[in-house]
């Protein structure tokens, strides 16, 4: 018996794939600007701060990158209530993927650190310019040009990762499907148009992280 394809159903499922999508698009901007942050900072303290918060920052480093996401989010949404401390699903989710995507952006924003000529912050230092100085107007807009094709394709794979959290509940675009294929038992169809949905907002992302640090470095580089 052979299978009929049926996206009849999509007219009135639209508001639940967009209430899902924007949950999706909500999570990975609030997990790409607290998650770069983190991980400039990290990268910065790995560098040049005291031999315990290296240590400290490099065993959190292997931890995240060694252990699966899933792992990870399990630990803080279900493992930290054994502890007292209870979490929101949506808090719990942008948790996790913050310090997921930090690990790993650390290692991407050090390695665009270390790409910066020692002579340019030798020269800074010689003009007078303060340690934190030296770093914010020299170095890192350097580095943020050298690692931006990798930090972009890393924020990529972090909102494709976002369906993780399906999992804990949380109401964003896998997990909305997950809801649409139990009701409407046309899975088919429906992990297909969500596919192409990521698909498309992993292009958009894409060309709006492009055109925004191509703006951002050039104002930093005038």
């Amino acid at each position: 018996m052979g299978y009929s394809l049926d996206f009849g159903w999509l007219e009135g499922a639209a508001g639940a794939i967009a209430r899902g999508a924007a949950m999706t698009v909500f999570l990975i901007v609030v997990t790409t600007i607290a998650g770069t942050l983190i991980s400039v900072l990290a990268a910065a303290g790995r560098r040049s701060g005291p031999k315990w918060l290296k240590r400290a920052i490099t065993v959190y480093v292997e931890v995240i990158r060694n252990t699966p996401f899933l792992v990870q989010l399990f630990f803080i949404f279900f493992g930290l209530p054994s502890l007292g401390i209870r979490l929101d699903p949506i808090v719990a989710a942008i948790l996790a993927m913050t310090l997921n995507m930090a690990a790993y952006t650390t290692e991407i924003v050090g390695a665009g650190l270390d790409a910066v000529p020692k002579g340019q912050r030798e020269a800074a230092a010689a003009l007078g310019l303060r340690p934190r100085q030296v770093f914010v107007k020299i170095v890192l807009p350097q580095a943020l040009k050298v690692i931006f094709p990798a930090l972009t394709s890393q924020i990529v794979i972090m909102m494709l990762e976002s369906s993780v959290v399906s999992q804990i509940a949380v109401s964003e675009l896998t997990y909305e499907a997950d809801m649409l294929q139990a009701r409407t038992f046309r899975p088919f169809e429906t992990y297909f148009v969500v596919a192409m949905i990521y698909l498309g907002l992993s292009i958009l992302l894409r060309r709006l992280l492009v055109g925004v640090g191509r703006r951002t470095l050039s104002a930093g580089v005038t």
